[in-house]
């Protein structure tokens, strides 16, 4: 068996008999107003974090969603964007599509607004993804990616990369890990579906997505997520897991190297009003400007004793130097 058809069988366990522990998000459920979710989708919520941010969502962006779990991001979704199939959702495992169709007809009843015509289910795989090239807004997954080995993620990163817009955005959310993992644990098939031995460092992480030409990345959160131990996993060290939510838009590729924030920001204090780098970047006196990686290791380049550059916070919320 494939660790992709130990995958497989996983989800459909999971989407015929819920199991509330299968994910762990600290993530609180999204309260917005006249928004309903119903208690089976709150089990279902196989996720490590959130891919639903406000500022992705203005006019009625078309969106995708792959790996459905039991829709209760897809309904999410749906409240930006009320229109018929204004958001897709593709799943490979069958059970989990009927399991969201239920529990659509359950969100139409707690919510007057939902439709379920809002969301058009198609069964599909992230690697082969049933879509049409440059034709959505902004797609998702969470809690996916990270289960995929190198030339999977990198086909199922590429598909992505293929149906977005220009200056589309693909919003992740996904285990991560800094420290070694042994390859029993790689190897793991269940391990691996359970998004916890597939979990790769985050430089690694954005470097498969910056391959990929998505010009722009965005950190937007890093937050604990799950611990191995050596009592309960095949591992002579405790491996410290995080899930990180990053936005990958595809922006076109810099000449010199894609933009990616990870939370830094940078402060002029000097003598006059402002500093001008003449490359874009005025620095108000003391008032923070976020600024890519990239813009920041040119800054502190310059060996100035007025320009402050903080280390990565991962946490980018927009604006800055890009």
């Amino acid at each position: 068996m494939s660790y992709l058809e130990a995958t497989n069988d996983l989800y459909k366990e999971a989407a015929l008999t819920p199991d509330v522990g299968l994910c762990c998000t600290t993530n609180p459920i999204w309260e917005l107003p006249g928004l309903k979710i119903p208690k089976i989708m709150q089990e279902m919520n196989y996720g490590c974090g959130s891919t639903v941010h406000a500022r992705d969502l203005a006019n009625n962006p078309k969106m995708l969603y792959v790996g459905v779990g039991g829709g209760m991001e897809l309904l999410q979704f749906s409240y930006f964007n009320r229109q018929k199939n204004g958001v897709m959702g593709v799943d490979v495992v069958d059970e989990m599509l009927e399991a969201s169709r239920k529990n659509f007809k359950e969100a139409e009843a707690q919510n007057d607004w939902f439709k379920s015509e809002f969301v058009d289910l198609k069964k599909g795989d992230a690697m082969n993804l049933p879509v049409e090239d440059n034709s959505i807004d902004v797609a998702a997954q969470n809690c996916l990616f990270n289960i995929f080995k190198a030339d999977d993620l990198k086909k199922a990163i590429a598909e992505m990369y293929r149906v977005l817009k220009p200056h589309g955005r693909l919003v992740m959310s996904d285990p991560t890990c800094e420290q070694p993992m042994n390859d029993e644990l790689r190897n793991d098939d269940r391990l691996r579906a359970l998004c916890l031995s597939g979990s790769l460092p985050i430089a690694d992480y954005v470097k498969a997505l910056t391959d990929a030409g998505f010009g722009t990345i965005e950190i937007r959160a890093r937050k604990p997520y799950r611990i191995l131990d050596p009592k309960h996993y095949p591992t002579d060290d405790l491996i410290y897991i995080e899930s990180i939510e990053v936005a990958a838009i595809k922006d076109p590729m810099p000449a010199d190297g894609p933009c990616i924030f990870t939370g830094k920001a940078a402060i002029y204090y000097g003598d006059d009003d402002y500093f001008d780098d003449k490359l874009g970047h005025v620095l108000l006196k003391n008032q923070p400007l976020a600024v890519c990686d990239k813009t920041a290791g040119a800054l502190a380049s310059l060996g100035r004793d007025d320009i402050f550059i903080s280390k990565s916070t991962f946490h980018y919320d927009g604006g800055g130097c890009c």
